[in-house]
């Protein structure tokens, strides 16, 4: 399979933690990166202006804003506070002219699982009319069932197709990560769904490292964990996405490193791997 193109690279400022927001965009657009997608605390030190001044100066597509969601809660005045949080998740995606947002759905323990995937879907029915004024579109982002807990009872691309069926917007898609997908044995043709509903708003990368020491901050750069990268991009792009490529990694390990060379060694890894 064809080598990704730098053309296609986003890098996540989650992935460069350390980085402030400034040096991370001149950062990755010194490596040759196209595009960056926003963790939502990168905007709070600047504030949303100078945040977006940095960015349109940056040349970078932005890609998406990351993250809002969870929607279920106990109680209906904690739903609410939800929902307010997410209109202004996507005001500020707005803001920065970030086209998405990525949703990670939320759970609650006590919550049925059932009952949190209905608390869910009528969240993002709720936001559903805010977010097209904004012209911003919500990108369902399923976690791997080791966070289904707490962080989201959206725990396969099935359940986030589901979703995306029952509510029929052009606004509300999928955001496809690596991470917590690639075990699924209805992958393919989950993407192949999403793909004929053309509801692939987003594709995220790393590595799933083998033994995982950390569940939640220990993914691998590409190629060196078991995740079949290749494989999986040319089911995407079978399904007709084209878009950025995004690299997205939560690493102790990786943020103690001089995020310079960390950058580089992403960078050969992107193009050899994902």
């Amino acid at each position: 399979m064809a080598t990704a193109p730098l053309s296609r690279l986003c890098i996540h400022t989650i992935t460069t933690k350390p980085l402030a927001l400034p040096a991370a965009a001149k950062a990755y657009r010194d490596l040759g990166a196209a595009g960056i997608t926003v963790w939502r605390e990168s905007l709070k030190p600047l504030g949303i202006k100078e945040s977006a001044r940095i960015l349109t100066d940056s040349g970078l597509k932005v890609v998406s804003l990351c993250r809002t969601g969870f929607f279920p809660a106990i109680s209906e005045s904690d739903r609410q506070k939800a929902l307010d949080d997410n209109r202004l998740a996507i005001d500020e995606a707005a803001a920065i002219c970030a086209p998405l947002v990525v949703l990670v759905c939320g759970a609650v323990p006590g919550i049925p699982l059932a009952e949190a995937r209905r608390q869910i879907t009528d969240g993002i029915a709720a936001i559903i009319p805010h977010a097209a004024k904004a012209g911003v579109k919500l990108g369902i982002e399923p976690l791997h069932p080791m966070y289904a807990d707490s962080r989201s009872a959206i725990s396969t691309l099935s359940q986030a197709n589901d979703i995306i069926e029952e509510l029929r917007s052009p606004h509300v898609g999928v955001t496809i990560d690596v991470y917590h997908v690639w075990w699924d044995d209805q992958l393919e043709s989950q993407i192949a769904r999403a793909g004929r509903a053309r509801s692939i708003f987003s594709y995220h990368v790393c590595d799933w490292r083998s033994p995982t020491r950390d569940l939640l901050l220990d993914r691998g750069i590409m190629g060196e964990g078991c995740i079949p990268l290749r494989q999986i991009r040319s089911w995407i792009e079978n399904a007709g996405f084209d878009g950025m490529i995004e690299v997205e990694i939560f690493s102790n390990d990786f943020w103690q490193l001089d995020q310079l060379q960390f950058l580089k060694r992403l960078k050969s890894a992107y193009l050899e791997y994902a």
